[in-house]
């Protein structure tokens, strides 16, 4: 049996994609404590917003941070097909904390950074993988299987949403967009942050539970002391894409 058939969840993320990032931790402490089995697969926001026009719906640095966000995704790809779908999440885990866990007073990374050679490399020796990997950055070749996976995660969920996409026990379980946390939660509230949404999932007939007020995510690459509780407040981040 294959890794991804044997997988308990797929997980859609784009790299730059905070909410994403926030949401992969927390699975990951449940993976850990249930001895779920993660697939970690391919959502690119750039792909997903190539018929918006960024300059006039969405911040200035979007565009660059997206695009940043499709490169490191063809190494993603690069690697999964070279070292197998089980390298992809220790890569995910090296890239988000260098661009989300690190505080921008000690690391000052710009949108454009995030993609860019000389800060990929590190965390691909970090990962025991060969820092020429990094030559995946701007090949082209990767995008159609990007989209792809991009397509398949969208069939699952509807277009109108962002990253992550979850799929709970496929393929025959619900997908659906998030959950978007701000926070990560201790180790048992997230079993029962668990338990809660996959008992929502389980659901055929479960379709959205949402509300548009968030505070800012509880990353070190916001400035935010994740120790702290923060405000909440109507912050729009990377994951969300603008509706037509």
């Amino acid at each position: 049996m294959t890794a991804a058939a044997r997988a308990d969840l797929h997980f859609y993320f784009d790299p730059v994609c905070p909410f994403a990032w926030m949401t992969s931790k927390w699975v990951r402490m449940v993976a850990g404590q249930r001895d779920y089995q993660v697939d970690w697969r391919f959502i690119s926001l750039r792909i997903l917003n190539a018929h918006i026009d960024y300059a006039s719906h969405f911040p200035p640095e979007y565009e660059a941070g997206h695009t940043a966000g499709l490169r490191l995704l063809r190494v993603a790809a690069r690697v999964r097909a070279e070292h197998g779908r089980a390298a992809v999440g220790p890569l995910y885990d090296a890239i988000g904390t260098r661009i989300f866990d690190t505080s921008r007073e000690v690391d000052p990374l710009s949108a454009s950074d995030q993609g860019a050679r000389q800060v990929l490399e590190p965390l691909l020796t970090s990962v025991g993988l060969a820092p020429d990997m990094a030559d995946a950055l701007d090949d082209e070749s990767f995008d159609e299987l990007i989209r792809a996976e991009t397509e398949e995660a969208l069939a699952l969920t509807g277009r109108d949403v962002g990253t992550p996409i979850l799929h709970f026990r496929p393929p025959d379980g619900t997908a659906f967009f998030g959950p978007v946390i701000s926070r990560l939660p201790s180790e048992d509230d997230a079993l029962t942050l668990w338990d809660h949404v996959v008992g929502l999932a389980s659901f055929p007939g479960f379709a959205e539970l949402k509300r548009s007020l968030r505070e800012r995510p509880q990353l070190a690459g916001f400035g935010v002391d994740p120790a702290e509780v923060g405000r909440e407040e109507d912050w729009h981040g990377g994951s969300r894409r603008t509706k037509k």
